[in-house]
């Protein structure tokens, strides 16, 4: 007996690249391009309803045989505290129905994040037999992933180093490591595996973790490791690129200390002050360093820097020298 195809789908975890790719599949396998969007329909969960789901997945498909149904953000909506007696019953209405979907019909539930293992609507899809779910998780090796993806989407290779280098600067944000490493791509066409110096070449951010280091050694006031991580950056970078960045990092810091200072959580600050999600953690580990005063402080010593630099008063690499040592002590 063949196993049934099932009728609706539970997407859910912070993996938002494998996601959005798993339903581009979906989407591809619901046949002519002409006809195919007459037989999806996106649904925001925030306002859905369970009628609105069960109606949309129940009308006939137009000259084909399944009809697509994307409901974004629904259970984690129905679930959230402020929901209450009114989301449960909601929820309750909602398994009730999803067993009877028509054979036709593929309800994606589509989740950013990860759904306790108490959802009332993950458990369903876990028991029954028309029902599918998966957890999308950032992959446990993103050198090994950055690496595949090279050689199976771009039929490009990229040495080890250089794989380690993107993923450093990365974090666990797959979209940004494909988009640097379709660039990458293109940019060697391949004549050669990508290398350490191409990452190094094409991709903006990759000598932030350097910076960030530099940072660290500032906030624990360690000058001597400061300046060492200075003078490093200074020999593969141009003097007034690298202030520039350091002017950067430390306004970054001033707005990671202001939301926490106004009780952000050090998981939001990514999404707060619209940064990657890798430079918003190493944020919230480095900006328990410093108060707001002190980084004001810094600040200004930056923009005073910055004047004296402008006016010809000093030397770039002797006023960087002069920066990291008075505000490492």
């Amino acid at each position: 007996m063949s196993k049934r195809t099932p009728t609706f789908y539970v997407f859910h975890g912070p993996d938002e690249f494998s996601l959005q790719a798993q339903l581009s599949t979906m989407r591809e396998q619901m046949g002519d391009p002409a006809t195919a969007e007459l037989n999806i329909t996106v649904l925001d969960g925030k306002v859905a309803t369970p009628a609105d789901v069960i109606a949309s997945a129940s009308a006939m498909p137009f000259l084909s045989d399944k009809r697509l149904v994307i409901v974004d953000g629904l259970l984690s909506w129905l679930a959230r505290k402020g929901a209450g007696k009114a989301g449960k019953a909601v929820l309750e209405e909602l398994a009730a129905e999803l067993p009877h979907l028509p054979s036709f019909a593929r309800v994606v539930f589509v989740e950013p994040d990860k759904l306790s293992d108490r959802h009332p609507i993950l458990q369903l899809a876990i028991t029954e037999p028309g029902g599918y779910h998966k957890l999308f998780d950032p992959p446990r090796n993103p050198v090994r992933w950055i690496t595949n993806q090279a050689t199976n989407e771009y039929q490009t290779e990229i040495m080890s180093q250089a794989a380690a280098a993107l993923a450093a600067v990365v974090g666990e944000d797959l979209r940004a490591a494909d988009n640097e490493l379709a660039k990458l791509a293109a940019y060697v066409d391949g004549d050669r595996p990508i290398s350490p110096a191409d990452v190094a070449l094409l991709t903006s951010y990759v000598a932030e973790p350097d910076v960030f280091a530099m940072v660290d050694a500032i906030g624990k006031r360690d000058g001597a490791t400061a300046l060492q991580l200075l003078h490093r950056l200074l020999a593969e970078d141009e003097p007034l690129r690298l202030f520039g960045m350091i002017i950067r990092q430390f306004r970054l810091l001033i707005l990671a200390r202001e939301y926490l200072d106004a009780g952000g959580s050090p998981n939001g600050i990514a999404q707060a002050i619209g940064v990657h999600p890798f430079v918003g953690e190493k944020l919230g580990q480095q900006v328990r360093a410093f108060s707001i005063a002190q980084l004001e402080q810094i600040y200004r010593f930056l923009l005073e820097t910055d004047a004296g630099i402008k006016t010809g008063k000093v030397g770039d690499v002797l006023a960087l020298d002069l920066l990291v040592a008075g505000i490492s002590t």
